[in-house]
């Protein structure tokens, strides 16, 4: 009788990752003749070895839809990203506040009730006024609009 094989190593997140890629690509490498249902199927197949991947390297997204972080203004179902820096503080009636860059300043003040804009002491002239001004424009939760 031959030796024993060895223990199996204990199997990681990035080990079992690296064996799904493997396995994706052996599958997938090659996408001569394939038929939109083999398209869907590699995409699919694909992103979720990506997503076991990042996952490993703790690189997963939550659900955050973009990259790096956002003004504290920023609804968490907002996907839009930041423009510009931080300019204003919007406080509620209770005068808790958000910071926000003027876009999400707007979207926030836009969604409350009895909600104002005060500007940072290094913002730019009249931004409060500007932001107050574009939230009587905006939708409440203007995000949940397709498009938007």
């Amino acid at each position: 009788m031959g030796a024993l094989p060895p223990a199996p190593i204990e199997s990681t997140e990035l080990q079992t990752a690296i064996r799904v890629a493997r396995r994706m690509l052996l599958a997938y490498g090659d996408i001569t003749d394939f038929d939109v249902f083999a398209y869907a199927q590699a995409h699919g197949g694909l992103r979720e070895a990506l997503r076991i991947l990042l996952r490993a390297l703790g690189a997963e997204p939550g659900n955050e839809r973009q990259a790096g972080p956002r003004c504290p203004a920023a609804h968490p179902e907002d996907p839009s990203p930041c423009r510009g820096p931080i300019v204003v503080t919007i406080l509620d009636q209770a005068n808790a506040g958000a910071d926000g860059c003027e876009h999400h300043a707007t979207r926030l003040l836009a969604s409350l009730t009895d909600g104002r804009p005060v500007a940072k002491p290094d913002a730019p002239a009249g931004i409060a006024l500007k932001v107050f001004r574009a939230a009587g424009h905006t939708r409440p939760f203007a995000w949940r609009e397709a498009g938007q």
